[in-house]
């Protein structure tokens, strides 16, 4: 049995690099359970209760008699060659450093590290609606565009893209290697959907220039950097922040070819972004925009309004809007723009989180304390509930705030006692709390007061930890307790210090 042309049947193709990753074959498809799916990354409800009734089926069928005929074996159709002449956004992502990682592990700790790799790229790139064609080694081969179409297929490849090279640094190994992928992007006409090989080789095959061209738009990148093609970049317009790299001559092409660095997102509608140029006057929508304009009147006199634009795709809302906004550029008004879309149809808060992020110009490669500072900014004095709150829903770490300003009156307090410069060092702390600072050095009067804090790190979200116990009662011997631990909540107090 072809598990892969079993899995293209139930139109669930893009889980058959995870089944041939992990070895499934016609012996252990019968027995899969829930929990075996879910390992293989099958994340919708959706799709895994349509591979447990297939599942069952299989299991079923494997159990029926066999039928004593001689009448002829059913073709499986669906294995078929079944090439096709597609728009397609090839993606190749290769590994950093990987053929020294190689050197320096042991084989089996770099299966490890291969394999965790491997299962983040799967499932980034699927989640995003793509297709992973070819592990090769370090390296990930994907298409947008097959075996299911989409419109916005170019988007979707290099939002993915930037996705790997946010979550592949942050993945846990047992060796604690920081990871880094580079990531090339290339879009335009191949035939793609030959069946190459046989058994557990046999893959799709792509034939044309776009492989090649991604291929060497990856070797083009840094690590940490997606490059994409022009033809990917004029597609997806300005939804996201470009380097312009200028025409860059590559192996085995004749010509040079302009070549684009992927830097970020922009807070640009959809509309926006595939309308770069200037638009044309709107017309027809005269009474839609006097509604509109009504409605902010009555909002302006402190009687709040809300406006559903509906209809079909493309008669004009999102035009409508921007019309309004244009109309209303002579008057003061604090805009907030959300932005749904489908690749988070799985996250409701999604469109608040980007707002937040854009509000406060939180950057790709900025840290997390960088983006604690930058979300206090952006907030009222005297909102630390909030900020705890909404630091958490950008995933930023709900403590760092707090133990910052523990420390900082901890450092104030002990220089206005002794009237030295103070030194406060952290050991081994940076997992369970991650200081902005881990050297705090504070003008003051001559002479030094050393502080040394020096506990093994707890789990990041233990608060009830024995090593946040032991440096709260070591700060609690400079400062009142209650104006050390105000911060927190009376629950958070009591977990903390429970084992005091």
């Amino acid at each position: 049995m072809d598990v892969g042309a079993w899995l293209r049947r139930l139109g669930l193709e893009q889980y058959e690099a995870s089944f041939r990753e992990n070895k499934i074959d016609d012996t252990v498809l019968p027995k899969l359970t829930a929990e075996d799916l879910k390992d293989l990354g099958v994340g919708l409800v959706g799709d895994r209760r349509k591979l447990l009734d297939a599942i069952a089926a299989v299991r079923a069928e494997a159990s029926a008699p066999t039928p004593l005929s001689d009448a002829p074996l059913a073709i499986d159709n669906a294995a078929k060659d079944t090439a096709e002449r597609r728009q397609l956004t090839v993606m190749f992502c290769d590994l950093v450093g990987s053929t020294a990682l190689s050197a320096r592990l042991d084989p089996e700790d770099m299966r490890e590290i291969i394999g965790v790799y491997h299962r983040c790229c799967a499932n980034l790139i699927t989640k995003a609606g793509g297709f992973v064609a070819k592990y090769m080694g370090d390296g990930v081969l994907a298409y947008f565009g097959y075996p299911q179409a989409h419109e916005d297929d170019a988007e979707r490849g290099v939002r993915a893209a930037l996705a790997l090279t946010e979550a592949v640094p942050k993945l846990h190994t047992e060796r604690d290697t920081t990871l880094q992928v580079r990531v090339g992007l290339a879009t335009g006409l191949a035939v793609v959907g030959d069946l190459i090989g046989e058994g557990d080789a046999r893959e799709r095959g792509v034939v044309g220039d776009t492989p090649n061209l991604a291929a060497r738009l990856q070797a083009l990148a840094e690590p940490g950097q997606v490059v994409i093609s022009n033809s990917t970049r004029h597609l997806t317009g300005g939804t996201f922040s470009y380097g312009d790299l200028g025409k860059v001559r590559l192996k085995g092409l004749a010509d040079p070819v302009q070549a684009w660095q992927v830097t970020g997102t922009t807070e640009q509608s959809r509309f926006e972004a595939q309308h770069e140029s200037s638009l044309t006057p709107l017309v027809g929508r005269e009474e839609e925009l006097e509604l509109l304009l009504r409605r902010w009147q009555r909002a302006k006199s402190g009687e709040g309004q809300v406006v559903l634009l509906s209809g079909e795709p493309g008669i004009g809302k999102s035009r409508l809007t921007v019309t309004l906004e244009e109309r209303l550029q002579g008057e003061p008004y604090t805009p907030l723009r959300y932005f749904c879309t489908p690749q988070h149809t799985d996250s409701a808060l999604y469109p608040i989180i980007s707002q937040l992020e854009r509000a406060a110009q939180l950057e790709r490669n900025d840290t997390r304390n960088a983006k604690l500072d930058k979300l206090i900014a952006l907030l009222a004095p005297g909102q630390e509930r909030d900020i705890q709150l909404l630091a958490e829903l950008l995933s930023i770490a709900a403590l760092d705030y707090q133990t910052r300003k523990i420390m900082q009156r901890y450092v104030l307090a002990t220089r206005e006692r002794t009237g030295a410069t103070v030194l406060l060092v952290t050991h081994d702390l940076a997992e369970a709390l991650t200081l902005a600072d881990r050297l705090v050095l504070m003008s003051g009067a001559p002479g030094s007061v050393q502080e040394v804090i020096d506990i093994a790190a707890p789990h990041p979200r233990d608060l009830s930890h024995p090593a946040l116990a032991e440096l709260m009662r070591k700060l609690e011997a400079h400062l009142e307790a209650e104006a050390v631990l105000s911060e927190f909540t009376a629950d958070e107090r009591g977990r903390m210090l429970a084992n005091a």
